[in-house]
């Protein structure tokens, strides 16, 4: 695969020297509001919403090598209010939150008003799309289309498109997937959708560590995401405890995984707290855990930058760029 050039430059921007992703994830919606306030979700304001995001990204930003936030209460937001520093990669949510449709056949939506042009306008480093995807769902093949559309804007605007596909169960009877069966659809997923125009893939962990304590097999079941996986790929925490994705993360990383993509699992706790003691936990144990998983990455993880290679760049390369 040919890279091009913008893609690079912004990639650079979300990664450590060593070409690893260590992200910090910050563009919840729905799910922080009902961590902020768990008996009235509805009850908290934008103006709580925005100054979280600007406590987490202020303290933790600066030992990530990027950030995700959302448009509505986190990205323009941080970089104004200089929380998110400069020197760290921005990379923005595209979706709107939750799913519409069937539960069965989930839909994801781009948040009406904004796509990757106004991302690029902002100046961020990406674009994420977060997509409810069961191969076997009666629309996988209107979510691939959206993949694609995404995918050729990106294209257009020289920015690099990050894709997280979330699983879901067919039937309604059973809400989670078996592990089994969710690592044949997060290995079949990476293999489906990432050759589709997807710079980097953010990937679930490819079973339920609940249900299988063998590591030997976590190791076997990421390195099949590798290898079906056209894209590099990161790892996402899904709320799990840190314990709990430090050691998904290193596993991942020695399977091919490039990096992380986490949220909750570092921060949390801060959501139950307030003033001081909010404060307090985000400059210490939260931090420590940030920079825990990056000493992980750096030691286990490959660079992204062992896939692709970039555009031939000969004498007047700039003409038809």
């Amino acid at each position: 695969m040919r890279q091009q050039i913008g893609k690079i430059r912004r990639l650079q921007q979300c990664a450590t020297a060593d070409g690893h992703f260590v992200i910090l994830a910050m563009d919840h919606r729905g799910n922080l509001r009902r961590s902020l306030n768990p008996p009235d979700p509805a009850a908290v304001s934008y103006a709580a919403m925005v100054e979280f995001k600007k406590q987490v990204a202020g303290s933790l930003a600066p030992v990530a090598s990027a950030i995700l936030l959302d448009p509505e209460y986190g990205a323009a937001q941080g970089v104004a209010a200089g929380a998110v520093p400069g020197k760290v990669g921005l990379v923005v949510a595209l979706e709107e939150t939750g799913y519409t449709g069937d539960p069965t056949a989930r839909e994801s939506k781009i948040l009406p008003g904004w796509g990757v042009e106004k991302i690029v306008g902002i100046g961020a480093s990406a674009v994420k799309l977060l997509l409810y995807y069961h191969p076997q769902a009666p629309n996988a093949t209107d979510q691939e289309v959206l993949v694609r559309q995404v995918a050729s804007s990106c294209r257009q605007y020289d920015i690099p498109f990050f894709l997280e596909p979330l699983s879901f169960s067919l039937d309604p009877v059973v809400k989670k997937l078996p592990s089994a069966a969710k690592r044949e659809v997060v290995v079949e997923t990476a293999r489906r959708l990432t050759p589709l125009g997807v710079d980097v893939l953010k990937a679930e962990f490819p079973l339920n560590i609940e249900d299988e304590l063998d590591e030997g097999v976590w190791l076997q079941a990421c390195m099949e995401v590798t290898e079906a996986s056209s894209a590099p790929w990161v790892l996402l925490s899904a709320g799990v405890s840190f314990e709990e994705f430090e050691a998904q993360t290193e596993v991942a990383c020695r399977a091919g995984a490039s990096g992380v993509m986490v949220g909750r699992a570092v921060w949390k706790e801060a959501a139950s707290l307030e003033g001081d003691a909010r404060t307090g936990f985000l400059s210490t144990l939260a931090r420590e855990r940030m920079e825990r998983l990056g000493k992980i990455t750096a030691e286990h993880a490959r660079p992204y930058t062992s896939y692709g290679r970039p555009i031939a760049i000969e004498e007047g390369w700039y003409h038809n760029y």
